[in-house]
């Protein structure tokens, strides 16, 4: 596997739609994320939007892969 930094997309033409839903999930768990410089939320608030983007592509992959609605995120 290759070694590549963390904030690499793996496919970068999904850059914008993943920062798009990065902003959704942001806005829905309360998170006030902007555009930019975010030092100032703390580590749990960045992990909360992180492993909540991860559970939401996981779930979409799953009904994706058994046949079921393939809506967007």
């Amino acid at each position: 596997m290759a070694n590549r930094s963390s904030n690499t997309a793996a496919v970068p033409e999904a850059k914008g739609a993943l920062d798009k839903f990065k902003f959704e999930v942001a806005s829905e768990l309360g998170v006030p994320l902007s555009d930019g410089y975010n030092g100032n939320l703390t580590s749990k608030q960045n992990g909360s939007v992180g492993g909540y983007m991860v559970k939401k592509m996981i779930e979409q992959q799953e009904r994706q892969m058994s046949g079921g609605s393939s809506g967007q995120y």
